[in-house]
């Protein structure tokens, strides 16, 4: 037998980060941001991903409410119809907002579907999807300031509108979460044993500091914030790895589950050293991720 679940990190080269990494219909995608683009690439085997060609599939106009600073797209199958959710403003950080395309296929025409009412500034949206229910989970303000970001949800009536107030599921308390800016972000959903996991990114994301922490939810009263149970950090920096966050997840047919994150290459502050890896992780004996540390390139 040729094992082909070999993988060698990191499996997109920098600039690149806020990955967004799934298997569908025996095919891999990775979807990006790239400046003004989204940019999606495909192949069968999850080892070449790296080496597919990119597709731009949507650019921005050049002026305009989401002309700029295109934010972590995340392209989810609901309904008979491939959706992506990203976020981006006018050029202005205070005016982000989540934004919607809807396609028939993956490399087809993305169709404009407007904007998701969040109540506000709102950046990484992603779903969570149970007992019959959707649900939109994402990164907040509290307020019109650039002070602090909130983990929040609502239910969705479609994969195009959210019902409801939004809820502060999570605030930034603990130290791990506060570093250079008190920050939750990048949510990301897990499912096992009958508990329903959130895996989030802390801390500011230009730093070394950034890590994850995750929420429990063990009764399905998602909307209730105290049926949350939070804890951390579960992944972060060791003496040769730094900046770990904004993962996602998915499951390989040989390896088994698989974290997908990006990592920085330098210790100093920045944005652009950044760049997508992978690993397998296993589950402890209570039953939650272990994701254990993030291992060198």
């Amino acid at each position: 037998m040729v094992l082909r679940a070999v993988f060698s990190n990191p499996i997109l080269h920098a600039p690149a980060a806020d990955p967004w990494v799934i298997e569908h219909g025996g095919m891999w995608y990775a979807l990006l941001a790239c400046k003004r683009t989204l940019q999606l690439r495909a192949a069968a085997n999850l080892a070449d991903l790296g080496c597919a060609r990119p597709v731009t599939i949507w650019r921005a106009p050049r002026e305009g409410p989401y002309a700029h600073n295109i934010w972590a797209p995340e392209m989810h199958w609901l309904d008979g119809k491939w959706y992506i959710y990203f976020a981006a403003d006018n050029g202005d950080n205070k005016n982000h907002r989540m934004w919607i395309l809807e396609a028939d296929e993956p490399f087809g025409r993305w169709r404009w579907r407007g904007m998701l009412e969040t109540g506000g500034w709102a950046i990484d949206g992603t779903v969570l999807e149970a007992a019959g229910r959707r649900y939109l989970v994402w990164s907040g303000w509290p307020s019109r300031k650039n002070e602090q970001q909130n983990l929040y949800i609502s239910e969705m009536r479609t994969p195009c509108e959210l019902q409801g107030p939004r809820v502060a599921l999570t605030e930034p308390t603990e130290p791990w979460e506060r570093v250079a800016l008190p920050l939750c972000e990048g949510p990301q959903v897990l499912r096992r044993g009958g508990r329903t996991f959130v895996v989030y990114s802390a801390s500011g994301s230009w730093t070394p500091d950034y890590c994850l922490g995750i929420l429990i939810n063990e009764d399905g009263d998602y909307l209730n914030p105290a049926s949350w149970t939070k804890r951390g950090p579960v992944f972060q920096q060791t003496a040769d790895v730094w900046g770990v966050g904004h993962c996602c997840f998915a499951r390989h047919p040989e390896v088994g589950d698989l974290i997908f994150y990006h990592a920085k290459t330098k210790r100093a502050n920045g944005w652009d050293d950044r760049n997508v890896r992978v690993q397998p992780f296993g589950w402890t004996a209570e039953g939650l991720p272990d994701f254990g540390s993030p291992v060198p390139v």
